[in-house]
This record gives C-alpha cells, structure tokens and sequence, in this order.
C-alpha cells in the first residue's frame, strides 16, 4: 500500500467540487492523497482520531477544505506540526467569512490560507512542501509550470489571427 502524502480533509460533503481539483491537481502530480469528510464542530472526535492515523502513517502536508466558520484548518493545525493548508470556500459571502475566520490564527499556530475555493492552488503548494525533499516532485513542478506557460502562448497565437 502506497504512504499518503497528502491527507485532504473537507467540512462537509459540499465540499467536493473543490476537492475534487485538489485531488486532480495531486493525481497530476503524482502525489498519492486521500479525501474524508470530518468537521471540526460536529465530529471532533473522528477528526482528532483521523488526524491522529495520519500522523502514525507518515502524512506530510494536509489540506483544510472547509467554508462559513472555516475552523477545519485551524483545528487541524492544532492537532499536527506539519503543514497545513486551508481552502476557504465560497459560501453566503462569497468566501470572504470563510477567510477571515481562516486567517485569525492566533501567534505559534500557523495555517498557510490560500485563494476562496483555491483546491488547485492548495494542490501545488502542497506539492512545493514535498519538493523542497523531493526532486521528482519538484521536476513534475517545473514541467506544470513549462505546460502552463506554453498554453497561454497559445493562446496568443489564436489571438493573432484576430487582428
């Protein structure tokens, strides 16, 4: 059985979407990961006991998905000295409650906070944790970085024929 690098954890099944880019963005990188839904309100004891199994099994980065209150992060980050990354997501604010309750850590807690649904985002910065150790990883970063960049030039060759 493959070692989980990345544990992604959602608040809720509502959650999903975004997760599932995380996930997308992980399996194109090739870095092994699993999903569970554990909120930090309604079933703290799973959550401890899940973070608790993922600590013993070697997870290096986990990923917080979670909108409204958005503590998932936060407890998380309590629980582990490993990096965590919360993804605030869009909700009845469009994502701005979700990141200002995720950001409000207090001082010698630190939660990386990034884009309001940002999976993707969540995905390559855990990916950059990881490469700073492994040089594959860090190889498949570069690549995705080369990709990226020859689709927006692309993109400005279509634009050419606009003119």
């Amino acid at each position: 059985m493959k070692k989980i690098q990345v544990a992604i954890i959602m608040g809720s099944v509502s959650d999903t979407e975004v997760a599932k880019k995380t996930c997308r963005a992980l399996k194109d990188l090739k870095i092994s990961h699993e999903v569970l839904v554990a909120s930090a309100h309604r079933t703290p004891e799973f959550l401890y006991l899940k973070i608790s199994q993922f600590e013993r099994s070697g997870v290096k980065v986990y990923i917080a998905i979670a909108g409204m209150a958005a503590h998932l992060g936060g407890v998380i980050a309590s629980l582990t000295v490993k990096p965590v990354i919360a993804v605030p997501i869009g909700g009845k604010m469009m994502g701005l409650d979700s990141m200002l309750s995720t950001v409000q850590m207090p001082p010698g807690v630190p939660l990386a906070v990034v884009a309001i649904d940002g999976g993707k985002n969540a995905a390559i910065l855990s990916a950059q944790i990881l490469a700073v150790a492994d040089k594959t990883i860090a190889k498949r970063l570069a690549d995705l970085r080369k990709k990226d960049a020859d689709k927006i030039q692309r993109q400005n060759k279509g634009l050419k024929k606009l003119v």
